[in-house]
């Protein structure tokens, strides 16, 4: 018997993933000179403002 994969449960009517977009910013750490990296899941519409900060 096959295996679903994950995507295969989500409802194809709604499309709730095109919405969101995964940022990643480079920050460099004042203390050690090191740098990190922030990730996190978005609206479209708030991109540049996470940027901005």
């Amino acid at each position: 018997m096959a295996k679903k994969t994950v995507a295969g449960y989500r409802d194809a009517s709604t499309k709730d993933g095109r919405n969101y977009a995964k940022v990643i910013k480079m920050e460099k750490s004042p203390k050690t000179g090191a740098y990190t990296f922030k990730e996190e899941m978005v609206p479209n519409e708030t991109v540049k403002d996470f940027f901005a900060k």
